[in-house]
């Protein structure tokens, strides 16, 4: 599409080009390519529909694909632009071709689109580079996305069923209160009997909701509100720290926080990058809580201090990970037991996600038939009165 740009020229002059271009980026590019700094810029005709993100993992899978049956890389980006069609996928593989048919590597093509292409992926092409093997690293970074995907799917099914009930249980339980209580406080009002204590409270609750339904109601979307906001909150440091809110969950998270960074890391360390240049990289990938001991750790290493004894000494090791990295340096596979240690602790948290679940599915069940059942006994007991006077 059209792009109307205002620029400075070499003269400090203002001139308005028109640019034909991907999207703004790519004019952007063009207009210094002309010597110009853009000022503002404004497109004409219809916009191009852009799609939600760009799949990075389904781009992996098919460079890697392509580069393996022997294509370049500037012949497989040529491949994947003419099997698609206009959108921001396109956009930024016809920008990424370009960049290398001037001349750039492809670890600096990458860097130039950040909202694209994150710091780890571009660090494992610049590494590939260097060994001139991008096919092997990537399938390393392939396989590193799919064993973090598996987790992810495990807790995400283990999680599925338990919502269901807590939806289901909640949902019957606020339509009895809000509007089978009322019905029946409603009934029993003008009975003259008297009632039992606990229906007494019941119906007492009942008259109560009946009297303040809009006020309640405002009061319920606000509650509802909250609790997203709340676990939004909670989860907006990653989808496997919304665990922390389970009961005793917690030191199963920061088993899987650190078995992510010896993961990340041993998958830099096997594609040949330094071991401070992966620390640099593993920032991405850890929680901000632990940004300040990961910085400590690679100030350790500069000072040529073994990775196990820093990492020890930063609280960012377990007993099980201090022994396989230890025979790590001493063998020279330090990369190989990172990721024999992520491995073991991603076990690990399978078997306990499954314990969990096979132990709280079965109590939630209960204390939702509970409660549940409990209003119903305590609303039916005036008729099991009545029917016991009448007999």
């Amino acid at each position: 599409m059209q792009y109307v740009v205002r620029a400075l020229d070499s003269t400090q002059q203002i001139q308005t080009v028109v640019l034909d271009a991907l999207d703004e980026a790519d004019a952007d590019a063009q207009a210094r390519a002309r010597r110009l700094t853009p000022l503002s810029m404004a497109s004409q005709g219809l916009a191009i529909k852009r799609d939600a993100a760009f799949p990075l993992l389904l781009f992996a899978q098919e460079l890697h694909a392509l580069l393996s049956a022997g294509l370049s890389v500037i012949e497989a980006l040529e491949t994947l632009i003419e099997r698609d069609g206009q959108g921001t996928r396109r956009a930024v593989l016809t920008r990424l071709a370009r960049q290398l048919r001037e001349g750039q590597r492809l670890s600096a093509a990458l860097r130039q689109q950040p909202e694209v292409f994150p710091s780890l992926f571009v660090g494992i092409v610049q590494a590939a580079e260097g060994t001139s093997d991008l096919p092997r690293s990537l399938a390393r970074y392939l396989d590193y996305e799919t064993r973090l995907e598996g987790v992810r799917h495990k807790v995400v099914s283990a999680a599925i069923y338990p919502l269901i009930l807590l939806t289901v249980g909640s949902a019957v339980s606020l339509f009895l209160l809000g509007y089978v209580v009322p019905k029946f406080a409603a009934v029993y009002e003008g009975s003259g009997r008297p009632l039992p204590w606990a229906s007494q409270l019941l119906l007492g609750w009942g008259n109560f909701a009946g009297q303040h339904a809009v006020f309640l109601a405002g009061a319920l979307v606000a509650a509802i509100a909250a609790v997203f906001w709340w676990l939004r909150r909670h989860m907006g440091g990653g989808w496997w720290r919304a665990l922390r809110l389970l009961p005793g969950a917690r030191p199963k998270i920061e088993i899987l926080e650190l078995s992510r960074l010896y993961l990340t890391l041993g998958m830099l360390l096997e594609g040949g990058i330094t071991v401070q240049h992966a620390l640099k990289l593993c920032f991405a990938v850890i929680e901000p809580a632990k940004a300040t001991k990961l910085h400590a750790v690679r100030v350790d290493i500069e000072a040529g201090l073994p990775l196990s004894d820093s990492l020890e000494r930063h609280g960012l090791s377990t007993p099980v990970a201090q022994r396989l990295l230890r025979v790590g340096e001493r063998s020279g596979q330090l990369g190989l037991m990172l990721s024999r240690t992520a491995a073991f602790y991603d076990e690990e948290t399978t078997r306990w996600i499954e314990r969990f679940t096979k132990t709280f599915e079965p109590v939630l069940m209960a204390a939702i038939g509970l409660v549940i059942g409990l209003i119903v006994i305590l609303l039916y007991m005036p008729i099991f009165d009545l029917a016991g006077s009448l007999q």
